[in-house]
């Protein structure tokens, strides 16, 4: 169609020409196209197009780029040219401290809440030293925000500004900065240095950090003890989706087939088209279903919610993660070896590892043998940073799937959307009876109240969740100060009580000893106690019945031989009418059927777990440096 239309061959299209292609079919078609877009993929990776040129055609209309410092303030037509030239130069110096995306919130909040504001109020005005009557009338008019929203009547409505004193904050900070930077370089800065017209009380967020702490604990508090529901809900609805997914594949077009109680009638594709990829569906309603996206959305809802849920990430780095931040790491002491997760940097860029659990290691299983499909590798694709505005360099990402033969990250809407589905499933509500809804945030908050309530010491959940601060920490940890004050008290009075002061001193050689043969009073015929130090055994040597014994797989027979044994005993006690010592032999077959049940169950995991392909920890370890290494006799 573009060489009909241009002419010229393949290697002499652009990606103009392109973008012509899509505009025209845009104006055309009556939904916006044919969707048609496979082909500038495939020329793109042939190296038709320069190496900077957008990954797909509709990554030119979904996502915005970084533009200049210069175009950030130029959006709003400021009439002072001086003072335009100013929150350039303002701009340029704080842009390498902030990401993008705040760096065009600041430009917003600069450029035109407040100074194009102060224009509207006083035309002509070209300094920042600012009347009180001025200062006044400003603060009035940012206070109030007039929603976009045209009423019957053809007036606004207007409420007041919830990020008032985010925006009194901003432009606090651009007085005083001014004022600093013109000390150390007055030359440039010194003309523009004048009294803050904010002062320190109006921005006081200590009531608004205390509001929205309580709002924020009282929506962790709803939605921790619900979140095993949401888990389940999850698992099931991926389940089903599955189920319903395999039904329509197996079915021939234009059949009807019966899944999970419901019926459907399979959707006439064309003649080319493969039946087992036909996955529409009419139900007995007449309403048309796309089990494929529903499977699709079904399994990223599952994912997430376990994801987020076992490790607390922002969604942000859940969808940069990739196959190769799964790693692996030797323990230098016992040479074990450890899964761990590499998170990438994310708001505070700074990397760091978590420990992957069996829980979580399992998920990630799934995850990759989602994105492998049948060629056996993940497919590399391109991400987008929605903070700094710029794609990504492409990886092997974890979240992503196959749409229209085209291979694309999992984006935010989708998993939020996936959420929505499973929670209007799950069917929780509040306790004012308004349907319970989860953000993604909502999982990195449980996961610090959870944490931290099963004993986690808050610095340690502050490594493993990336904050900088332990305050903003503990500020996700949903508890009454009560709580704090009384579990506190209480450790003080077990560590008062458990460890006396005589204790702090060096063991002599009978407490070493003693401390050493513990561990080897543990060792058993079929396995390991793992009771603690300095405690008694509470089921008084009955090993089989007591929870704290580790079988080991190499003695399962010896618990086999003694499930029967205890079998033949129980028959005999029976037989011999001494029912008293009935009930003790059973205790003990349970626990033995107990233990052997464990066995199976670890052995068939391990059995169906899936290698994960993780690099050593050395791999990714290795760094290389620019900065020159000592010379030589020096």
């Amino acid at each position: 169609m573009i060489l009909a239309a241009k002419g010229g061959r393949i290697r002499d299209i652009t990606v103009g020409d392109c973008l012509d292609l899509r505009a025209t079919e845009s104006h055309v078609y009556r939904f916006g196209g044919t969707g048609r877009s496979l082909f500038y993929s495939w020329l793109k990776d042939l190296g038709q197009f320069p190496p900077d040129a957008p990954h797909t055609l509709r990554d030119v209309t979904r996502h915005s780029r970084q533009v200049s410092v210069a175009d950030l303030v130029d959006r709003y037509q400021l009439q002072c040219a001086p003072i335009r030239d100013l929150l350039v130069d303002y701009l340029a110096e704080r842009q390498p401290a902030l990401d993008f995306s705040s760096l065009e919130d600041l430009s917003r909040i600069l450029a035109r809440h407040f100074w194009k504001n102060l224009e509207d109020l006083r035309p002509g005005i070209g300094s920042l030293q600012l009347s009180a009557e001025t200062a006044a009338a400003w603060k009035e008019r940012v206070r109030i925000k007039t929603d976009r929203k045209r009423q019957p009547d053809g007036t606004y409505t207007t409420s007041l500004r919830q990020n008032y004193i985010d925006l009194l904050t901003a432009v606090r900070a651009f007085y005083l900065d001014i004022a600093q930077w013109a000390v150390e370089e007055p030359a440039r800065w010194g003309p523009w240095a004048a009294p803050c017209p904010i002062k320190s009380s109006e921005i006081s967020h200590r009531k608004r950090e205390s509001r929205r702490k309580a709002r924020m604990d009282q929506r962790t508090r709803e939605r921790l003890p619900v979140l095993p529901a949401l888990v389940r809900t999850a698992n099931e609805e991926m389940r089903k989706a599955q189920a319903r997914l395999e039904a329509v594949r197996i079915a021939a077009p234009g059949t009807m087939f019966t899944v999970l109680g419901e019926t459907f009638t399979k959707a006439h594709g064309n003649r080319r088209s493969d039946p087992a990829q036909m996955t529409t569906a009419v139900d007995m309603h007449g309403k048309r279903r796309r089990l494929g996206d529903a499977e699709l959305r079904a399994f990223w809802a599952w994912a997430s919610v376990e994801f987020l849920r076992l490790t607390g990430v922002r969604i942000e780095e859940m969808l940069e993660v990739s196959h190769h931040s799964i790693v692996q790491y030797r323990l230098p002491a016992t040479g074990e070896i450890v899964p761990l997760l590499q998170i990438a940097p994310s708001k505070t860029d700074e990397e760091r590892l978590l420990l992957v659990s069996p829980e979580l290691a399992d998920v990630l299983s799934t995850i990759v043998c989602r994105a492998r499909g049948s060629s056996g590798n993940i497919p590399i694709i391109a991400s987008y940073d929605h903070g700094e505005r710029v794609w990504n360099p492409p990886m092997p990402l974890l979240f992503q799937w196959c749409s229209g033969g085209q291979h694309r990250g999992v984006s935010m809407s989708t998993i939020r959307k996936a959420l929505d589905e499973t929670l209007d499933a799950a069917g929780l509500t509040d306790n004012t009876g308004q349907a319970l809804r989860y953000q993604p945030h909502d999982f990195r908050r449980i996961f610090v109240t959870d944490a931290i309530m099963s004993g986690l010491p808050p610095h340690i959940a502050q490594i493993i969740v990336g904050h900088k601060n332990i305050s903003t920490t503990m500020g996700y940890k949903a508890v009454y100060p009560a709580e704090a004050i009384e579990a506190h008290h209480a450790f003080i009075a077990r560590r008062r009580a458990l460890r006396p002061s005589e204790e702090y001193r060096i063991p002599t050689s009978e407490e070493w000893d003693s401390f050493l043969s513990h561990f080897e009073h543990r060792k058993l015929s079929v396995g390991t106690c793992g009771r603690a130090f300095g405690t008694a055994c509470i089921h008084e040597h009955a090993c089989i019945r007591c929870p704290m014994l580790r079988p080991e797989p190499t003695q399962r027979s010896r618990l086999v031989e003694i499930r029967d044994n205890l079998i033949a005993r129980i028959a005999e006690a029976e037989r011999e009418g001494w029912l008293g010592e009935v009930e003790g032999l059973r205790v003990s077959l349970a626990g033995a059927e107990e233990k052997l049940s464990q066995l199976d169950a670890e052995t068939k995991r391990k059995s169906i777990a899936v290698d994960l392909g993780m690099p050593a920890f050395g791999h990714i370890a290795t760094r290389t440096s620019d900065v020159p290494g000592p010379q030589h006799g020096s």
